[in-house]
């Protein structure tokens, strides 16, 4: 069964393991899930950061919305104030997940989603390097093809493996890299 995650804006801010994240779900590893406030949220510290220009972030939350227009979440604003988290303005984010049936937040923030506060939904935080390794280690083949296939989007930059490895434990993805070093043979 493929599981149901809801992508936190702090995954969606790397590039590569945004792309990955994506490729995931076209791939059908997982179900992702994802609101228009997340998307909101990762546009907008990106830009303001100067890491890339919004118009072409937009474009490429188009582009995701419209290969995966499941993962869309509406409708969740009401559950949003009956619900605690240690940041308040985290709770649309566990609002969304319940909302889209996800069993999984994937956030590098895990400490502000307690499992006390998801028990009760039946929703589990995960770190995406940890969650990346678990899902490597049920089905290494398919998600060694699921990460060559979103290496090899990258026209513009068109890193060989090597490259790919190195950007994406950068981002904090240390553990799955290795695991893909291996899957791929790389030295």
């Amino acid at each position: 069964m493929v599981p149901v995650v809801l992508y936190d804006a702090n995954v969606l801010y790397p590039f590569h393991l945004r792309n990955l994240l994506v490729q995931m779900g076209v791939n059908d590893i997982v179900e992702p899930r994802w609101s228009d406030m997340i998307h909101e949220e990762w546009i907008r510290n990106l830009a303001v950061a100067g890491i890339a220009d919004r118009a072409r972030l937009l474009r490429t939350r188009d582009i995701m919305k419209r290969v995966l227009p499941g993962a869309d979440i509406a409708g969740y604003e009401s559950r949003i104030d009956g619900l605690s988290l240690p940041d308040p303005n985290d709770r649309h984010v566990l609002a969304a997940a319940i909302a889209g049936g996800a069993a999984i937040i994937l956030t590098f923030n895990t400490k502000h989603f307690p499992a006390g506060a998801l028990a009760p939904f039946g929703i589990v935080c995960r770190d995406p390097d940890g969650f990346l390794c678990d899902l490597y280690d049920l089905d290494p083949d398919a998600v060694l093809a699921t990460a060559d296939a979103a290496r090899l989007n990258l026209s513009r930059t068109a890193p060989d493996q090597e490259a790919f490895l190195e950007a994406i434990a950068r981002q904090r993805l240390t553990g799955f890299a290795e695991r893909l070093r291996v899957g791929w043979a790389c030295p």
